[in-house]
């Protein structure tokens, strides 16, 4: 039975977390203490010091030699079968898809482990739950994280061959060349260009390159002068650009039409929530707002609207500037099936659409994904901190104190640091609940009831009972992690829906937590 000493003592344990969060979040929207780039510092610092820091403390400190091998086997059985239900949803039924797959896939499975988990559910049942929580985050770092960034760029290299490969082309493709500064298929930083060779035998070999390294510069002035690079289109002799495409300008200035809202996210921080003055495609931009540009091919300019109907401005030469007339322009009104947006998975001829073998897909993917982990900061503090637990735990080997007392300063923070990273997130973010009511409605459900719910039958069915078994659900129900979110702002893949599952998840987990912890103590 739990008693209110009980709930005092989690309180106590987790009030100081939010209290954090509090204050961070006030002191940007009502204090106005931080501006956007000072925020920008603070969680920079978070992501590359005191979040992989802390993951190395705590898993440095955990014994592996005795971990829990039903515990683990129940977490990855109910992550299994989340995949394995929402993959069979995606084969058999129309609504299904593979954007919708790895976003329930993130909702249902992802908590916030490392800065949610081992606080809670320490105060909860007591020390032991320390060291599941760690095995948890291990296996989410390594495993599970790579799993849904392997999922986000197979997407993204999909989406690419049917833009630059439609049809019965792709088929051919017998080998990818990935130019070394392409650490993504999205090309959401930059956007890509593939080149094309066709041998005697119809093989065909493809180069996949960031636009600027390749493509000469073509300029436009708008007010700042701004570079922008082409999008190639399933248009003839137009370059067509997007209305995400980044504009990269000299100055810094946003360009003109585009919001000033900043809520991006730098890709090499891969933890990171750090607001960096990108465009975005949700809660940003204003419906209609055209984004104009420079087109090489016609010597003139390009004009998308983020309307259902894109419409194309071509202007003839010398009719850049800002409140000129544009007379002699050329409206032509594309539907949605001739446009190919960057966040949109509709292409021509998608029946029809073929692709290369799956050992040249799988090649690819590995070799952009193997970049990208390399860039992430905790990945590497992971691995150092679960080899070191596997010397030390196996010869009885101590930390030197200098390196010790040197993690543990940093560590010490990184707690309090997280928070007050996700309270200046929060106050960053015009809503909430970005996504609307309905779509959050069923992201609750899917982060605070779904998942619990296949966690206590994969357990149940492993064996697992009495506090274990309870640690098991709670964990569960946690709030949505970070991690997923950052991948889905990056790919432009339901990002609101993860915003509001990381904002609103927060604000309402601990009171979630605390009903199942007397209902599962009852």
């Amino acid at each position: 039975m739990i008693t209110g000493e009980d709930l005092y003592k989690v309180m106590c344990a987790m009030v100081p977390l939010y209290f954090a969060m509090l204050v961070a979040y006030g002191s940007v929207k009502w204090c106005k203490m931080f501006s956007p780039e000072q925020c920008s510092g603070i969680n920079r610092f978070v992501a590359v010091f005191a979040v992989p820091v802390l993951s190395f403390h705590f898993i440095s400190m955990n014994n592996p030699y005795q971990m829990n091998t039903r515990f683990i086997i129940a977490d990855t059985l109910s992550k299994l079968l989340v995949l394995l239900f929402l993959s069979l949803w995606t084969l058999f039924f129309a609504k299904g898809s593979l954007e919708w797959l790895i976003t329930l896939f993130s909702l249902a499975t992802l908590p916030n482990t490392l800065v949610m988990g081992i606080p809670l559910l320490q105060a909860m049942y007591g020390d032991f739950t320390h060291s599941l929580m760690v095995q948890l985050l291990v296996l989410q770092c390594i495993i599970w994280y790579t799993l849904l960034l392997f999922l986000f760029e197979y997407r993204a290299a999909t989406l690419l061959i049917q833009r630059q490969f439609p049809g019965q082309a792709a088929a051919s493709i017998t080998k990818f060349e990935v130019d070394g500064d392409v650490i993504s298929l999205d090309g959401h930083d930059m956007p890509l260009r593939t080149e094309s060779e066709t041998d005697e035998h119809g093989r065909i070999r493809v180069r996949i390159r960031r636009s600027v390294s390749s493509a000469p510069e073509s300029s436009c002035s708008i007010g700042n002068p701004a570079v922008l690079t082409p999008r190639p289109s399933n248009l003839s002799n137009a370059d067509i650009f997007s209305i995400n495409t980044p504009l990269h300008l000299h100055d810094g200035d946003p360009p003109a039409g585009t919001s000033p809202h900043l809520s991006g996210y730098a890709s090499s921080d891969a933890y990171s929530l750090q607001p960096t003055p990108r465009a975005s495609n949700f809660n940003e931009m204003e419906a209609g707002t055209p984004v104009w540009g420079c087109s090489p091919v016609a010597a003139g300019r390009v004009c998308l609207q983020s309307s259902p109907v894109a419409r194309v401005v071509w202007e003839s030469p010398g009719k850049c500037g800002r409140g000129e007339e544009r007379q002699g322009c050329k409206d032509i009104t594309l539907s949605d099936k001739e446009m190919s947006f960057r966040d949109s998975t509709k292409v021509p001829n998608a029946k029809e659409q073929k692709m290369p073998h799956a050992f040249v897909m799988m090649r690819l993917i590995l070799v952009v994904v193997g970049r990208k982990l390399s860039r992430n900061p905790n990945i590497y503090s992971s691995v150092l901190g679960l080899l070191w637990s596997l010397v030390s735990f196996k010869w009885n080997m101590e930390m030197p104190s200098l390196i010790k007392s040197s993690v543990k300063i940093i560590s010490d923070a990184g707690l309090g640091m997280a928070m007050f990273s996700l309270g200046l997130f929060m106050a960053l973010q015009p809503r909430i609940i970005a996504c609307g009511t309905k779509r959050a409605v069923m992201g609750m459900l899917i982060r605070f009831l779904c998942g619990p719910l296949v966690m206590s039958v994969s357990s149940i069915a492993i064996g697992l009972r009495h506090d274990i078994l309870h640690t098991a659900i709670v964990q569960a129900a946690l709030p949505q992690g970070i991690v997923p979110f950052v991948f889905a702002r990056e790919y432009g893949l339901h990002p609101d829906i993860l915003s509001t599952g990381v904002i609103f998840g927060m604000l309402v987990s601990l009171p979630i937590s605390l009903l199942y912890y007397i209902f599962l103590g009852i």
